[in-house]
């Protein structure tokens, strides 16, 4: 065998747990440092490569690259061209990344109780905080786009309907936005660790919500 064979297949010997196993065939394609957080940022629809480095601080230049190359063979992103006058390539999840959004709701429903203080070294991204916010409207009987304002930020997420194959939720302000929300992080932490829910948020004024529509009469409890 080639000795650049011999290496490849080597590289591929390491990144496989090599076990018969769902859980370990899982851990094959997504089990690297960064992966699941690229799917996170990438929830938010098509993001261009230098889109992705900025909100993944920490990340080297390399790892990501390396980590989406893998994510293309594995089949959870793919890379198109943007057409002018964008000029630009845009990686985006597949049926098969857009999967991995329960996992990572799991997780972070998992992980919500170690988010007690901010570390001096901890960035922060407004749109990090969808996830716990999604869990919260689960079962709304109206679907449409949410705008949320927080101190950290704005952001827009879909709730109330199918993502599957579809941005779950983008950074800034939304075009159109069925409904919007006020609230600061504590509370959004406080109902990522189920400590609150969101009608009780809006019932002692800890969330104000605005719109005309149904999802935010909904949201209001009218």
């Amino acid at each position: 065998m080639p000795r650049q064979q011999q290496s490849a297949t080597r590289s591929a010997r390491r990144r496989s747990y090599d076990q018969f196993c769902a859980t370990a065939r899982s851990l094959d394609s997504v089990g690297d440092r960064w992966t699941l957080l690229i799917v996170r940022e990438l929830l938010a629809g098509p993001r261009r490569y230098t889109d992705l480095h900025a909100d993944l601080p920490g990340v080297s230049t390399d790892v990501l690259a390396s980590r989406l190359k893998d994510m293309e063979q594995s089949g959870l992103v793919t890379r198109r061209r943007l057409p002018p006058p964008a000029a630009a390539s845009v990686y985006e999840l597949t049926e098969r990344g857009h999967g991995l959004l329960p996992v990572l709701a799991a997780l972070a429903e998992w992980g919500a109780p170690a988010l007690t203080e901010r570390r001096p070294t901890d960035a922060v991204r407004a749109h990090w905080f969808a996830l716990p916010l999604l869990r919260s409207l689960d079962g709304l009987s109206h679907a449409g786009v949410v705008e949320v304002h927080l101190d950290e930020g704005e952001f827009h997420m879909c709730a109330g309907g199918p993502t599957s194959g579809a941005a779950v939720y983008g950074d800034g302000p939304a075009a159109r936005a069925d409904a919007r929300i006020a609230l600061d992080v504590e509370v959004c932490l406080a109902l990522g660790r189920g400590e609150l829910t969101f009608a009780e948020a809006v019932k002692d004024g800890r969330i104000e919500v605005s719109g005309d529509g149904p999802l935010a009469a909904e949201l209001r409890g009218e």
